[in-house]
Formats: structure tokens, sequence, C-alpha cells
């Protein structure tokens, strides 16, 4: 078909509060990466790295109940409670961690789309301390908190069991804060910078490109892919050319890797 890259994701069979499904050397991610590649070693495989999928809470991040000060995780607060902090600092651990353990098993492209402060440097560093000095992050610099997530989370169980991610993750109200999000993880030693979800953020993306030189992906996520799909189920629109015409919006705003669910489909149709 065509399709040079797909990016990994991780269902494990249990969760925890410090994500050992995502660091540990036989989590699922790693499985399949070194199984893909035995297969097929000319695909580049990109991995998620983010925390949500593999703690017992869905948080991006180590939580602990507020207002205690920060420091060593703490017991998760109880469902329905705001009262509660992300660890930002010692979810880097975790998540730089957690790249290396990717790099070894395979992945040929790091991908954080966890949101915490600083995250991009500590896995640059744990990276090349580790001796993946070329391997190369994809930044989800710009992933803005969305209600088009809903299918994914619900398909990889990783909603938030207590409040939001609104606390870490981007206000679509604010552009400008977008563009130095993408700034700072530029300087930090992102290789390509990706912005989440595409369609509701085409300006993001345009603006984003002309700011910027690196290579710049766009994320149609898993709600995007939802609607058209219904409404093609509904006979109200027409599911190629809808599809195909969503996936041009993305490419025309500047979008040079697009992440999309439609990979085959739209392969089939270019080929």
């Amino acid at each position: 078909l065509g399709v040079p890259s797909v990016i990994l994701f991780g269902l494990p069979d249990k969760k925890d509060e410090v994500a050992t499904g995502a660091w540990h050397e036989n989590g699922i991610v790693q499985q399949a990466a070194r199984a893909i590649k035995s297969e097929l070693p000319k695909l580049i495989l990109m991995g998620d790295v983010c925390l949500c999928e593999y703690m017992s809470h869905g948080h991006c991040g180590i939580v602990k109940a507020a207002p205690q000060s920060l420091g060593a995780a703490v017991a998760a607060p109880p469902a329905g409670t705001t009262e509660y902090e992300i660890v930002n600092d010692a979810s880097l651990e975790l998540l730089a961690r957690t790249s290396v353990s990717l790099a070894k098993a395979g992945i040929d492209i790091i991908a954080p789309s966890d949101m915490m402060d600083g995250r991009v440097g500590a896995i640059r560093k744990a990276l090349d301390e580790s001796g993946w000095l070329n391997t190369p992050i994809l930044s989800y610099a710009a992933k803005f908190a969305s209600g088009f997530y809903g299918p994914f989370r619900e398909a990889a169980d990783s909603a938030p069991q207590f409040g939001d991610r609104r606390s870490y993750q981007m206000d679509g109200a604010n552009i400008r804060e977008a563009m130095r999000e993408i700034e700072e993880d530029i300087e930090e030693g992102a290789d390509m910078i990706m912005v989440k979800p595409a369609m509701p953020y085409l300006d993001v993306i345009a603006a984003a490109r002309e700011r910027f030189e690196l290579p710049l992906a766009a994320y149609q996520v898993s709600g995007e892919y939802a609607m058209i799909e219904a409404a093609a189920r509904n006979g109200w629109i027409e599911r190629e050319r809808v599809m195909m015409e969503s996936l041009l919006s993305i490419r025309r705003a500047g979008a040079s890797i697009i992440l999309t669910y439609y990979a085959k489909d739209a392969s089939r149709l270019l080929a």
C-alpha cells in the first residue's frame, strides 16, 4: 500500500500508579516493536510516549493529592474529586525511561504526547546518555484539550478516572501559547513537531508552518474519523470524497506528515 510508517500505542493487561507497562522491557509496545521489526525491518515505527494508558487513574503523569507539597507520589484521590496535582518532574523520569526502553526495542521515532513541561529535553538527554543519539523525537508540541479524543479514550480505556487533562493540555482558544510551546520543544531538542487534533486547528498548523522550519505533523484524531464514518453510514456524505477532502485540507494547511486512521484507505485511492 505504500504506507511508510505506523505509530504504536499500548493497552496493557494491568495498570498501576507508576505506569510499569510503559517502560518495562516486556511491555506490550516493546513486544510489538520487536515482532514487527523482525518481519518488516524497513517499516518506520513511531512509539507514542505517554503514561495515561498505563496508569490506573488515566492521567498522563504521576498524580498526588493536593495541596501537599510535591514529592513522592501518594495514592490517587477518589473519583469525583478535583483536589489533585500532576507531579511534573517525577513524571519526566518515567517518560524518559519509557523512551529509552522503546528505542532499545526497535522504535525508530519517539513521539511524546504527555504535555508535561520539559519532557522533550528530559527524553533527549536520556536517549543521548543511553547511546541513542540518532533517534529522533516527534513532539506533540501543540496538543489541545479536546473533545475529539473520545473514541480513542474509550478504545484504549485511558479516560481519566477523576478530573480532566486541561491542566496540562492546551487551551483551544490560545494560538499564541501553541507557538510558545512549539518553540520551547524545538529548543529542547525536538526534531519534528505535531499539532493535535488536526481539523479544528488548521489555523494552528498554518501558523506553525509559517513560523517553523522543522517537519510538521498533524494528527487526524479518532473523533474526526468517527464523524466522517458516522455521517457516511447514514448516507449524508460520500465517504471517500470527504475522507480525501479532509486529508487535503490538513496538507494544504502545511502539514508534511499526517497521522490518520485512513492511512490504508487513502493509500489505496492514491496508488
